[in-house]
């Protein structure tokens, strides 16, 4: 008897997370349906501003209580329906790793294709998943034909493991490889737009853009940026390791031609997944960055042949997706762009506190860069830290130097007050 259980209980899991035995509707449909009700019909900028809403979500989280966690823009916590469906497939791995992983959930990645594809808004032969945003933009740094002399165009605010990639393939291929720089925060669309195309010269062939900067938040105007490389017959590869998960939009309508991300960031997949979108006519002229035996074909799952990968990770994707849904994209985008402004909106008139972040909504959602005249973004973090277990990051980089705060939709009004408080005290003392 025991053993049927089982076997009834591994058919349930086995139907993955998008089926009506998903964990996210066994453990929170009932209860998400009735707070969702309590708000039907308000717009997400009320929404995000319902403390009784967002409390329900809230406790689907398992953070520490006796730590602040701000570094969302980092790594940001699954709920505890990722992490038990994650465990779930992990055990279930281990009763048997090369028939459960290979032969079962291994099935499962085409259902998952399917459902980043419609948070997406693309194919689902444009989506291929892995592990983090480095890989998917590796992949295609890597695997684009270009020829010794032909300029790609970044930035030296983009984040450094693309910067990196760039030099290599620079120094390998004789690549010319020029960045232009940027002194957030830019309220001024076309000021952006400008700089790349005044950069633009006839060996240019690749514009390398940055979504949303991780190291302040600047949102940047990817689809005027793609429009204006397009008059110029160039392909534009989008970093969005900070965007998908966060901003409402579909990937196409960007209108670049390639796109990576990480998934465990505002999406709150388990960590380490990640996902690869290249426009379906173009995929067939980009090398994977790992072996396949046909690198030419235009099939999107020649980025996938990683060999043996997590697929407990990989599957708990669902049920991020699940989670991430029944908030709605919108919904949650407003409530993290609400609790942005909560606190930044309450330390920018403080003496000697200095915000490098625009608090327009076009240009920043929940990154934000503070810093207190006379302390460095490493004092600054400590002090956060050490005096009221806040914990943040300090970022120096290029001409940025500040302490980054990003909160997600588990962080509590309590929470920013008493970041604003510890702010406050520490701009006040610190003279």
């Amino acid at each position: 008897m025991n053993q049927r259980r089982k076997f009834i209980g591994q058919l349930g899991l086995m139907a993955g997370a998008f089926s009506a035995n998903s964990l996210f509707n066994q453990l929170h449909a009932a209860e998400w349906k009735q707070a969702a009700q309590k708000v039907a019909g308000c717009s997400p900028e009320t929404v995000a501003t319902d403390e009784d809403y967002w409390s329900v979500i809230q406790q689907s989280f398992t953070v520490n209580p006796n730590l602040v966690n701000l570094n969302n823009g980092g790594v940001s916590p699954a709920p505890r329906v990722v992490q038990e469906a994650v465990e779930r497939f992990n055990r279930l791995s281990n009763e048997g790793p090369s028939y459960y992983m290979w032969r079962i959930l291994d099935q499962g990645r085409e259902p998952l294709r399917q459902k980043l594809a419609t948070l997406a808004g693309c194919l689902p032969e444009e989506i291929a998943v892995n592990r983090n945003a480095t890989e998917s933009l590796n992949t295609v740094i890597y695997g684009l034909e270009l020829k010794a002399g032909d300029e790609v165009i970044g930035t030296k605010q983009d984040y450094p493991n693309m910067i990196q990639a760039w030099k290599q393939r620079a120094m390998r291929d004789g690549l010319q490889y020029t960045q232009i720089s940027f002194d957030f925060p830019i309220e001024d669309d076309e000021a952006i737009v400008s700089a790349y195309e005044k950069a633009i010269t006839p060996k240019t062939r690749i514009l390398h853009v940055t979504h949303i900067i991780n190291w302040v938040g600047q949102i940047m105007p990817v689809k005027k940026i793609c429009q204006m490389a397009h008059r110029h017959n160039l392909e534009v590869i989008v970093d969005g390791a900070h965007s998908f998960g966060l901003l409402d939009f579909k990937i196409p309508d960007l209108e670049c031609d390639y796109f990576g991300t990480s998934l465990h960031k505002f999406l709150s997949a388990p960590i380490g997944s990640g996902m690869l979108w290249i426009k379906q006519d173009k995929i067939g002229k980009i090398w994977p960055l790992l072996c396949n035996d046909k690198p030419h074909s235009d099939d999107i799952r020649k980025f996938e042949t990683l060999g043996t990968r997590s697929f407990p990770i990989e599957q708990g994707i669902g049920e991020a997706i699940n989670f991430h849904t029944a908030i709605g994209s919108k919904r949650k985008e407003e409530r993290i762009r609400y609790l942005k402004n909560y606190w930044a909106g309450k330390v920018k008139s403080i003496p000697r506190v200095k915000l490098h972040t625009s608090l327009k909504p076009e240009y920043s959602c929940a990154i934000t860069g503070v810093s207190i005249e006379g302390m460095t973004p490493a004092e600054l973090d400590s002090a956060l830290f050490n005096r009221y277990k806040i914990h943040t990051v300090g970022i120096v980089w290029e001409n940025i130097s500040c302490v980054r705060v990003t909160p997600h939709v588990y962080t509590r009004i309590d929470d920013l007050d008493r970041l604003v408080q510890a702010i406050e005290t520490i701009a006040t003392k610190n003279r």
